[in-house]
């Protein structure tokens, strides 16, 4: 809406004195900016769209409506309508002014979801809306695309920044999948391995352990890797099931003592491996039922076994991956990103940080964005993916399938 647009704008280091006075000439600092077609709701004054390099500019009027009740959700009923327009292939003038009516329903009742219009209602609306108005041509060009407002590169030189700084792997098991579009072995994490070679942008395999270290050696790992042309980027602990008591915290100091040297067993594989990192993910620190645990003495037997892996191997990173809860777990020891951020605290060491995985701060109904902001220096890795913000339900979805505003915060 026009708001942004004005506060961003104002990011970008403009004044009161310097930013322009109307939002055709705002939507064109962020053109100059990377942004391709910009569309800035403006409430009473209707919408205005100025297209790709300002070369045509629409503006369409507000509808007249009964009365103005509740002005929530006005704008994303717009937007939503405006892109099943887009989507359907109409033109410009013909979204904005479907947009348009949808917004002028959403004000005529209370509440964001209960004023949202059905398209019968958004169709009638449509028939009495004023005509979008084209108020600026300076080319012939098409102004809009089937791609959408969704801009282009952040700048020209984008190019000259150098090489692009993370490794981006996949989950491992994940090329087992659609084996039918594979027509070589797929059988062995090797096979695995050689198949994830192929998909470019790929640069790194994160490895379970001990999973897919049964048949092969951590030598015979780093050799295939060689081959494929790729690097180890992580080695991921994954508690066999007689830990279903708890790893790290089992009641049973036997287990939980098995369980700390199967975390270093981890680090000296990732050591063979190349790599300097550690991530502990388990299914099983935790409890489901009131009374259940002491919670203090589960914390602290969390905090001492990081405190010996990380002191034993002060060269690898050992990074916690919190889980709200699963089937396994109900309550997990360490369950959001601002306890997985006390227990670095706790454990107070230099080598130990956080993998905070997209789902999970979802599943406990974080913002992934502020949660990354909190971690800081101490966001070892990151787990990309997606899923339907509901609390405690977990949908390993294609990362901004369902969040793209909140994926391009992450990656910012």
């Amino acid at each position: 809406n026009e708001t942004e647009l004005k506060r961003l704008v104002l990011s970008f280091g403009y004044d009161e004195a310097t930013l322009p006075k109307d939002v055709v000439g705002m939507a064109k600092i962020l053109q100059s900016r990377g942004a391709r077609n910009v569309l800035v709701t403006e409430g009473i004054n209707g919408s205005t769209l100025v297209s790709e390099q300002g070369e045509q500019v629409y503006h369409q009027p507000s509808v007249k409506t009964e009365s103005v009740v509740d002005e929530t959700g006005a704008g994303d009923a717009y937007r939503a309508a405006f892109s099943v327009a887009l989507l359907e292939g109409k033109s410009p003038q013909e979204c904005m002014k479907f947009a348009s009516a949808a917004g002028s329903l959403a004000v005529e009742k209370h509440g964001a979801v209960p004023s949202t219009p059905s398209r019968t209602e958004v169709e009638k609306r449509y028939q009495s809306a004023p005509e979008t108005e084209e108020i600026s041509v300076l080319s012939t060009k098409s102004g809009l695309s089937s791609r959408g407002i969704d801009g282009g590169p952040a700048t020209a030189d984008a190019d000259k920044d150098g090489p692009f700084p993370f490794l981006v792997g996949s989950r491992l098991n994940s090329m087992k999948d659609r084996p039918e579009l594979w027509d070589q072995p797929l059988s062995t994490p090797k096979d695995f391995v050689r198949r994830q070679s192929t998909i470019r942008g790929l640069t790194c395999v994160d490895f379970n352990y001990p999973q897919h270290f049964h048949d092969w050696k951590a030598k015979d790992a780093k050799k295939a890797l060689n081959e494929a042309g790729l690097l180890a980027g992580a080695v991921c602990l994954r508690y066999p099931a007689k830990f279903a008591r708890g790893a790290m915290n089992h009641p049973n100091t036997l287990l939980r003592r098995e369980a700390i040297d199967l975390t270093k067993e981890a680090a000296e594989v990732a050591n063979q491996l190349g790599c300097n990192e550690v991530v502990v993910w388990s299914a099983f620190d935790g409890y489901d039922y009131p009374f259940q645990v002491d919670y203090d003495n589960k914390w602290q037997e969390l905090v001492e076994a990081f405190r010996e892996c990380c002191d034993a191997f002060p060269h690898i990173k050992f990074s916690v991956e919190y889980k709200p809860t699963d089937e396994n777990t109900r309550f997990f020891a360490v369950p959001s990103t601002g306890a997985a951020m006390l227990l670095v605290s706790h454990v107070d060491r230099e080598n130990f940080g956080l993998t905070l995985d997209v789902g999970h701060m979802l599943m406990s109904g974080e913002n992934p964005g502020q949660s990354i902001a909190m971690a800081g220096s101490k966001l070892f890795g990151i787990q990309l993916n997606d899923g339907f913000t509901r609390l405690a339900a977990e949908d390993g979805l294609m990362f901004g399938s369902v969040h793209p505003g909140m994926a391009l915060e992450i990656m910012y």
